[in-house]
């Protein structure tokens, strides 16, 4: 599976926004982890911060992982803000970037 920089992932979120908000209820993206640090490798998945207007039952979460994964092509893990363990919060949120 071929890398992907932070600029073409940002991209195409931005550009499947409208429809990502309008089927998903998604309010708010944003990227960390590996991707933002610019340490990931081949084996890197996309963790993604995300927060709904509607929170999603488990199988629609899932449903909307396995969505960003087809679209970005590379497994995405989908975290919710409010879910983020404390003990990582901090560090998580300082190094998040704000997609939408």
């Amino acid at each position: 599976m071929a890398q992907k920089s932070i600029k073409s992932i940002e991209k195409k979120l931005t550009k499947y926004k409208p429809e990502l908000e309008s089927k998903y209820k998604i309010k708010a993206l944003s990227l960390f982890g590996s991707y933002v640090r610019e340490e990931q490798n081949r084996k890197s998945d996309i963790d993604i911060l995300v927060e709904f207007h509607e929170i999603p039952s488990l199988l629609n979460f899932i449903e909307i992982e396995n969505s960003l994964s087809d679209l970005l092509g590379i497994k995405v893990d989908l975290v919710r803000r409010q879910a983020i363990r404390k003990e990582l919060k901090e560090i998580i949120l300082n190094e998040a970037v704000t997609i939408w």
